[in-house]
């Protein structure tokens, strides 16, 4: 193998071992080459310093260089990638930009790796390989313009408006026009052009997101140039709006992100619901408006989540918290992370339920003679809100209705506690049959609703009772779930049928329910017992 040292920092192209040009970019040697050896095959790649300072790059990068290496023009990992290698995370999906023949060469390693590639976007000549068992995706495009600058300049923010040559494997190959890298050290959100969010105007979302996920600020410029294009946000896909605010929402500050829209205007343009909520004002125990309570919900939510996780809770006085949820943390954490419909995971739908859990609150605000305001049915006028803003934002049906299900149900546990009653079975088999799966994550959400509503623990008696029913709960669902959730049936509706001559409609329906209710809460328990339930029952 040809020693390229002499070349460290610059591009050559070679023919096969011989160096036939070198340059400052691929294409100054590429250019260089074909004047000296014109019919030649040629590659091009960069050369990197072998004592610069690696960087933290994903290993599906070291299974790709290889094939990159051998392509005649050159190649650049762009964007996202560059800057989580220099924030030293990995990621999987990968942009890569080139001259041109982006598409082809898209096809090309996906016939290499064995995997599918399609095409995106034929105009722009931009191509996909997709590693479905891994969701990750590898992008291929060309050059917005004529050359890397180029593209680089009609980026969103500073710190995407990164490349590094596929060869290279070095912080000093970082090739940054607009300052990025220290962007990055200072923290930092900024456009890198003033045309970026009329070309784009997701891309104000996406500010708040990044902002969130990596606790960087906007410049204030760029704050500025947010807030005036957000009325133009309504004239984009829903899907890409959709998409970003489920991204911020899943950041370790949901609120923060959430915040950040309301005061650049954006919330009014995605979530109007919830924008409305900013200026309902609640009785005591409450002690913020519903806006505030509902972010401060969210806030509590990720502290309630770290408790499934963490040795120690963040928050001292919640150590009878983590005590509780020990014995279904591993299950718990299961249940967040699997995904649900849609590529949308647990976490995902319980964050979009904190998010509209008192949705249905400025459509039900009474208050009373005493000056007490009171929001009754607005679980349920909530359901009917959210519901009605996840359907134009494209969610799927059954991810909406999870959510509807959160939702309707995050005062159920409350309820529960405030009888000052042990849970019944009865009450299990109700709040489940209610709710379903999601009946855990009202759990967690009841959780953190309380937390939100005194700002702590607050009242002692309230939070150790609301303890009790969620421990019930859980405790029902992950170690008697065959005996309280969702006992098998005694009997099926044919036995109905015969043993009470029947027809078949609706009533052998509802004797079928209220016999696994009595089941569930330990009235019956033999097909004879269940028979005869079913008789009296139905003579009622």
């Amino acid at each position: 193998m040809t020693d390229l040292s002499a070349y460290t920092g610059r591009w050559v192209a070679l023919a096969g071992d011989e160096v036939a040009g070198v340059g400052f970019t691929g294409l100054e040697a590429l250019h260089m080459a074909r004047q000296n050896r014109y019919k030649a095959r040629l590659t091009v790649q960069y050369v990197d310093d072998p004592a610069g300072e690696a960087l933290t790059l994903s290993p599906l990068l070291e299974r790709l260089r290889p094939l990159l290496a051998q392509s005649s023009q050159p190649i650049y990992l762009v964007g996202g990638a560059v800057r989580d290698a220099l924030l030293g995370r990995y990621t999987n999906d990968l942009d890569f930009v080139l001259p041109q023949g982006a598409i082809k060469l898209a096809f090309r390693i996906g016939d290499a790796l064995g995997e599918p590639a399609y095409v995106l976007d034929r105009e722009r000549d931009t191509g996909r390989v997709a590693l479905p068992g891994q969701e990750t995706y590898l992008d291929f495009s060309r050059f917005r313009g004529p050359d890397l600058l180029a593209d680089l300049q009609e980026r969103d923010f500073s710190i995407n408006a990164l490349a590094l040559p596929s060869t290279a494997v070095t912080r000093t190959a970082i090739i940054d026009p607009f300052g990025g890298q220290q962007d990055l050290l200072d923290g930092r959100i900024r456009l890198v052009n003033d045309h970026a969010l009329q070309d784009d105007p997701v891309r104000g979302l996406r500010a708040v997101r990044l902002a969130a996920s990596l606790n960087f600020t906007l410049t204030p410029e760029t704050a500025t140039a947010v807030q005036q294009a957000a009325p133009l946000l309504s004239a984009v896909s829903v899907e890409r709006i959709r998409d970003e605010l489920v991204k911020m929402l899943v950041t370790a500050v949901p609120d923060q992100a959430v915040r950040q829209m309301e005061t650049l205007r954006l919330l009014p343009v995605v979530l109007p619901e919830i924008d409305a909520l900013a200026d309902v004002t609640q009785s005591p125990p409450h002690h913020e408006p519903v806006l505030a309570h509902t972010l401060s919900a969210l806030r509590w939510l990720v502290v309630v989540e770290e408790c499934l996780v963490e040795e120690r809770p963040s928050v001292p006085e919640l150590a009878s918290l983590q005590t509780m949820l020990a014995p279904f943390a591993e299950s718990l954490r299961a249940h967040l992370a699997r995904v649900i419909d849609g590529g949308l995971d647990g976490r995902t739908l319980l964050r979009l339920g904190a998010l509209f859990h008192d949705v249905g609150k400025r459509e039900t605000q009474t208050v009373e003679d005493d000056g007490r305001i009171r929001f009754l049915g607005h679980d349920k006028a909530g359901e009917q809100i959210a519901a009605s803003r996840l359907r134009r934002l494209h969610l799927s049906s059954k991810a909406t209705k999870y959510v509807g299900r959160i939702v309707y149900g995050h005062m159920r546990p409350l309820l529960l506690a405030n009888t000052g009653r042990p849970v019944s079975r009865r009450a299990v088999f109700r709040f489940f049959r209610d709710t379903g799966a999601a009946g855990l994550d009202v759990c967690l959400l009841s959780l953190a609703d309380h937390l939100a509503m005194y700002n702590g623990v607050g009242d002692e008696a309230a939070w150790e009772r609301l303890l009790g029913v969620t421990a019930a709960l859980l405790q029902n669902y992950f170690e008697e779930h065959d005996k309280t959730v969702a006992p098998p049936p005694l009997v099926d509706g044919r036995v109905l049928i015969k043993e009470l001559n029947l027809q078949p409609g609706p009533e052998v329906g509802r004797l079928l329910r209220l016999i696994q209710e009595a089941q569930a809460a330990g009235d019956i328990a033999t097909v004879t017992e269940a028979i005869a339930f079913a008789h009296q029952s139905h003579e009622k």
